[in-house]
C-alpha cells in the first residue's frame, strides 16, 4: 500500500510539474486540467501512504481506511487512463490488489494446523 501510495505521489508530482509524458486529451468526459489532476493523485497518494502505514500498525479501522482510500485510488486512476494509459492501468491494478488484499485478511495458524 505504502509503494502503491507513493507511485500515486510521484505520479501527481509529474503531473503538478506539467512534465511532457503526459498526453492530452481532448473531449473527454472527466476533463480536469494537468494541474487539477496533479493535486488530485498528490493527495491522494499521501493519504495512500498514512494508511498503509495504518494498516501496518495493525489496526483494524487502518483495514477499512485503507479499503476505501486503495478503492478511491483505482477510481482515480481509472480517470487518468486518458492521460497516461500504461502507468494507470498498472497502477489500478495495484489497487485493485490492496483492496482484495485487506479484504482477504490475514488468516492465522492454530497449532494443530488448521486456518482459524
Amino acid at each position: 500500500m505504502i509503494f502503491g501510495g507513493a507511485m500515486a505521489l510521484f505520479e501527481g508530482i509529474a503531473a503538478l510539474a506539467k512534465d511532457d509524458l503526459f498526453l492530452s486529451t481532448r473531449h473527454y468526459v472527466f476533463e480536469f486540467s494537468l494541474t487539477g489532476w496533479g493535486w488530485v493523485h498528490l493527495i491522494l497518494g499521501i493519504v495512500i501512504i498514512l494508511a498503509g502505514c495504518a494498516v501496518l500498525t495493525g489496526a483494524l479501522w487502518g483495514r477499512f481506511f485503507g479499503v476505501v482510500v486503495a478503492g478511491l485510488g483505482a477510481i482515480a486512476n481509472f480517470l487518468w487512463i486518458p492521460y497516461y494509459p500504461v502507468w494507470a492501468t498498472i497502477l489500478v491494478a495495484v489497487n485493485i490488489f490492496i483492496v482484495w488484499a485487506l479484504c482477504t485478511g490475514m488468516h492465522r495458524e492454530v497449532p494443530d494446523g488448521r486456518a482459524a
